[in-house]
């Protein structure tokens, strides 16, 4: 199981929210991803937060920053509107990039990119919570923008197009260190998915990864504000779960 500390960035301030709203400052986006990377950390993921409402990315220079000094795959997501978009990403020296938005918007994307770049190249980045209709529906620009699309259609469509992994985010746990979604990670084991899952969102303790660590084989879980607000660091993770 990999371990993934998500960065979530505003205005070059790593940030951190509750549903993906209210957001607070965290500190130097820099500085906090060589501290989890000293710690051991297996991938990094950077998010421009509102990339989407700007339409454009602008942590191209950061993780120029980062890759002198990290040298462990590098995700970079939020505002990545086509192939020229990802392709000045990985320029900078990101290894992966997350698609939300703009693959929704235009699933072509997803395939022009994996066959352009390699598929192991480009993530997907899913934000989901249940409707009122009791359905997993996905949600775009961080959560705000319901789609009308539903989970497990949108997963099928991914994979045809040739995702090569996907970060799947419950905007109900996101940030509220009460525990991941365990409902949302049974209904993604029932399904047909081929392609490595990050899941992402409510992590707040060690009995939360342990919950829910024999459900995840190749897959891999992403962090945030419990390693921002140091309860409980990535040597304590490793230590336990190694």
């Amino acid at each position: 199981m990999r371990i993934i500390p998500r960065i979530d960035i505003k205005n070059n301030f790593v940030i951190k929210g509750i549903n993906l709203e209210g957001v607070r400052k965290i500190g130097n986006p820099n500085d906090i991803g060589l501290k989890y990377y000293n710690d051991k950390a297996d991938e990094l993921i950077f998010m421009d937060a509102v990339a989407s409402l700007y339409g454009r990315n602008s942590l191209f220079d950061i993780i120029k920053k980062c890759t002198k000094k990290i040298f462990i795959p590098i995700t970079v997501g939020g505002g990545l509107r086509s192939l020229e978009d990802i392709s000045n990403a990985l320029g900078s020296g990101a290894d992966k990039v997350a698609l939300n938005s703009a693959a929704v918007k235009n699933p072509e994307l997803i395939k022009t990119a994996s066959q352009t770049f390699g598929s192991s190249t480009i993530v997907i980045s899913i934000e989901t919570k249940k409707n009122q209709k009791n359905q997993w529906e996905i949600f775009t620009a961080t959560g705000r923008d319901p789609t009308g699309i539903i989970l497990e259609d949108w997963i099928e469509t991914i994979q045809k197009f040739g995702c090569g992994e996907i970060l799947i985010t419950s905007i109900d746990c996101e940030g509220t260190k009460k525990g991941f979604d365990i409902d949302l990670i049974n209904l993604l084991k029932k399904m047909k998915i081929k392609v490595p899952m990050i899941i992402s969102g409510g992590c707040g303790n060690l009995q939360h990864i342990e919950d829910i660590k024999d459900k995840l084989s190749d897959d891999a879980i992403a962090l945030g504000s419990v390693l921002h607000y140091n309860l409980i660091n990535l040597r304590q993770i490793k230590d336990k779960f190694k």
